[in-house]
């Protein structure tokens, strides 16, 4: 786990690969991130076929803090090799800007991506959709990492509809040895909507945490990317979610 690292450059070097800037051409930028903007791009490596990757660089002026977060999660996705989690090709830490460069994928985000074709998918590729998730999350599981996150919007789609979990900005790492493999934590947001009751009570994260997750992303799935919960407020979702209320099944639910 990255956090046991005294020097988190440390935990850098040990689980990716760096790449030389030279071997990396930025294209076009297609969206903005915690820490700065992600960009479309070609990886040309020696000895390898060229190939499309999505860049995240870290914006200047980014205080050390968002450094090491930013580098964190390359070292926690480095650790990853399965065919429904999001593949990291390497890190650019030696020149500026600060690059984490993975494998490009054509369709963006759930969320957006059903959203923008709405209806159009018969119900065996909306359960493929699940089932990669699911895939993916029972590799981390195995891996013994929690994602704390797990949402349509952190999932991404290539052109083959295929579904890998990405965004390990929250991920951690649980000792097997610990109580139940559960991770604590202090502070921090929190992505309610998502988010089990007693992960929000008592700040506890687990794989089981991480299945209250999936449970709604199925449903955001089903929905087209509708939001879960609809309009109603934080407070509101705790309070419903803590006496019984669960989401309803989507319109054409089979």
């Amino acid at each position: 786990d990255p956090f046991t690292y005294e020097d988190p450059n440390q935990a850098v070097r040990e689980f990716t690969r760096e790449i030389d800037a030279c071997h990396i051409t930025i294209e076009s930028v297609i969206g903005g991130g915690e820490f700065g903007d992600v960009c479309k791009g070609k990886l040309r490596m020696p000895g390898r076929l060229e190939m499309t990757v999505a860049i995240k660089t870290l914006r200047p002026g980014a205080t050390e803090k968002n450094r090491l977060d930013f580098l964190t999660e390359a070292s926690i996705m480095g650790q990853f090799d399965d065919p429904n989690v999001i593949f990291l090709e390497g890190v650019v830490t030696k020149s500026n800007p600060i690059m984490i460069v993975t494998e490009y994928m054509a369709n963006g985000s759930l969320d957006t991506f059903l959203r923008n074709n709405d209806g159009k998918f018969t119900i065996i590729q909306l359960v493929g959709m699940m089932r990669g998730v699911a895939s993916g999350m029972k590799y981390l599981s195995e891996m013994g990492f929690v994602h704390r996150d797990l949402a349509a919007r952190n999932i991404l789609v290539n052109e083959t509809l295929v579904c890998k979990v990405a965004d390990f900005g929250l991920s951690r790492e649980v000792e097997s040895d610990t109580t139940e493999g559960a991770y604590t934590t202090t502070g921090g947001k929190i992505p309610v909507r998502w988010t089990a009751p007693e992960a929000i009570a008592f700040r506890k994260f687990t794989s089981a945490s991480d299945v209250w997750s999936y449970g709604v992303v199925m449903w955001e799935i089903v929905s087209y990317g509708e939001r879960p919960y609809y309009n109603w407020s934080n407070q509101d979702v705790i309070k419903a979610v803590e006496k019984g209320y669960r989401l309803p099944p989507p319109m054409d639910c089979p």
